[in-house]
């Protein structure tokens, strides 16, 4: 099998580069599991855009504050000043937005934003939306249920991939691949991510010496109901704050403001780090209130929580939630260029929460992410049309180790419990060590390839956070 363009994952970043691929090419997106198992889906928020040109500043300035001084400037510049085109691109193609009575798009405010700029759809549902729309919009084929184990190079340069699908391994030949793959939720115990983002690509990029950069940076949700039995546990809405929410102790005090001025409105790294802090000194459950809300108008703005939450046995809004901070996005990644190139392969791309431009800096803006994958999407597309791609002569080296054994699945529920226990919110140079020891010692033991790939990845996450000694952002070092 041979084409011009693999794309590694369907979620809004691998999407929007196929539709944004001529149908003259040869096109193959590699998905994992259901289309629909990817963190698009399950984004609640919304995507931000500049509201018009006079905001692309203050959009701008918003972004770098939260990034806490590490943002590319440049790159957050070309998020800001393509935001409306890629808006209006989707609106073009048919697909709606949350709009008033009049037809006016309707805004919401997150935290950190300093006003409102942040689109939605489906009151709570704009991920499930958005991807619905673009997997209808894609004219090209999809191989799923494949799990990619490798990837093949020759020289400097990439040549296509190897997968597992229905339980044959497979060649596929590409002129160039596109990792859009998302980030490593899998590897905590608490998260929100869909099940199948266990950061094994990021895994396989460092067993072939391709550059990921500020893996430590890792952002928590700190509004999360963690009390299911799933892996994937609930999430509530930064846009929940940004319309009222409050957080809240037993007695319904807003500790919040005890911490940052902002109280809600304070950036997701503050208030993760004062709702874990609170909750540890006080011994106090820490809720998320909904009081300040009309019933009705709660239905309609976030008809999906409530019918989420009306299954867990609430009655919002009327009942508060009990919340605990949760993994929620990786802001590092495998290093790119503005064009999603990965600058020591020839013909390899990476986009969306797997890729690390440097728009999130230490702490990504909340919605951002969306506009992230849509913007650099655009951008790769183009650079992949314009760009020559890649002539391999082969044949390749089979990498032959078996992809599971026997004691995998307990080996993975201790890595996700040492990640959570010391490499989250609150980090200290002997949890770390403790950590990268453990990890040291199961990637020496008997284990199968995939679980090698998850464990890779976590040992180059606690590196890197014990290599960055100071504070910032969301890397939090107690010590």
């Amino acid at each position: 099998m041979h084409y011009d363009v693999v794309i590694i994952g369907a979620g809004i970043a691998g999407l929007y580069t196929a539709i944004n691929l001529p149908r003259d090419k040869k096109v193959l997106i590699v998905n994992k599991a259901h289309p629909w198992e990817c963190n698009t889906f399950y984004a609640q928020g919304g995507v931000t855009t500049a509201k018009d040109d006079s905001d692309i500043p203050v959009h701008i300035d918003d972004t770098l504050t939260a990034g806490a001084g590490l943002c590319n400037k440049e790159a957050v510049e070309v998020l800001s000043q393509n935001s409306q085109e890629v808006i209006q691109d989707l609106i073009n193609r048919g697909f709606e937005f949350d709009a008033d009575a009049n037809g006016e798009l309707l805004y919401t405010q997150e935290a950190a934003h300093s006003q409102k700029r942040i689109l939605h759809a489906g009151g709570d549902a704009t991920g499930r939306y958005l991807h619905h729309f673009l997997l209808e919009k894609n004219p090209h084929p999809m191989l799923e249920k494949a799990t990619v184990i490798d990837l093949l190079l020759e020289g400097d340069q990439i040549c296509g991939i190897v997968v597992m699908h229905r339980g044959e391994r497979k060649e596929i030949m590409a002129d160039s691949v596109v990792i859009a793959s998302g980030g490593v939720g899998a590897l905590f115990e608490y998260h929100t991510n869909a099940s199948s983002i266990s950061g094994e690509l990021h895994g396989i990029c460092l067993e072939k010496g391709i550059e990921l950069e500020n893996m430590e940076m890792l952002q928590f949700h700190p509004t999360v109901y963690v009390d299911n039995s799933t892996a994937q546990k609930q999430l509530l809405t930064e846009a929940l704050r940004g319309e009222g929410a409050q957080v809240v102790d037993d007695l319904d005090y807003r500790f919040l403001f005890d911490y940052d001025e902002r109280g809600e409105m304070a950036p997701r790294d503050i208030v993760s780090r004062a709702i874990f802090d609170y909750a540890q000194k006080t011994k106090k459950q820490v809720y998320l209130s909904f009081k300040s809300f009309d019933y009705d108008y709660f239905k309609h703005r976030f008809p999906n929580i409530e019918n989420r939450f009306a299954d867990l046995g609430f009655n919002l809004p009327k009942d508060k939630v009990p919340i605990s901070p949760a993994f929620h996005y990786a802001i590092g990644g495998i290093k790119t260029d503005l064009q999603g190139h990965v600058p020591s392969v020839k013909g390899l791309y990476a986009i969306g929460e797997v890729a690390s431009t440097g728009v999130h800096g230490a702490n990504r803006l909340a919605s951002n992410s969306l506009l992230e994958g849509l913007v650099f999407a655009k951008r790769a597309a183009a650079a992949i049309i314009h760009d020559v791609g890649t002539q391999c002569s082969g044949p390749f080296v089979k990498n032959n180790e078996t992809l599971y054994i026997e004691g995998d699945k307990e080996k993975k529920e201790q890595l996700r419990r040492i990640m959570w226990d010391n490499v989250s919110i609150v980090r200290t140079t002997e949890g770390l060590e403790g950590a990268l020891a453990a990890i040291d010692t199961m990637l020496k033991s008997s284990i199968g390839r995939l679980l090698k790939l998850r464990l890779l990845t976590a040992q180059k996450i606690v590196r890197s956070a014990l290599e960055r000694k100071e504070s910032v952002g969301v890397h939090y070092r107690q010590d």
